[in-house]
């Protein structure tokens, strides 16, 4: 009846993609100090889970604001976006994109001018 995932549990850098589904796009995301990911818009309704260590995530052209173990960031559609991990505790990251970007259909005021 159900489905097991695994992901990587260790401490180098890895971005990988975990469940891609009707329901859901669930990505895993590990860094170490001076690594992130690279800049890009969301592409669908995004929420950042901040696992282990620290991101510094800038979000349009705002400062980036640090977010520490325990947070949930939600970002929404079409939103400039870069992460860095700038410490030196292992960054771990799970990006839930809920719906699946594959099914997302932007309202008329999410739309790129």
């Amino acid at each position: 009846m159900e489905k097991i995932y695994e992901f990587y549990t260790g401490n180098e850098k890895t971005i990988e993609r975990i469940v891609n589904d009707e329901n859901i796009h669930l990505n895993h995301m590990v860094f170490k100090e001076g690594e992130g990911f690279p800049e890009h818009y969301s592409n669908s309704n995004v929420y950042m889970i901040v696992a282990r260590g620290t991101v510094s995530l800038s979000l349009a052209e705002h400062e980036a604001i640090e977010y520490e173990r325990g947070s949930i960031i939600n970002i929404p559609y079409n939103v400039k976006m870069n992460g860095m991990n700038k410490h030196g505790e292992t960054l771990e990251l799970f990006i839930v994109k809920a719906p699946n970007p594959k099914d997302y259909v932007p309202k008329k005021d999410e739309m790129k001018a």
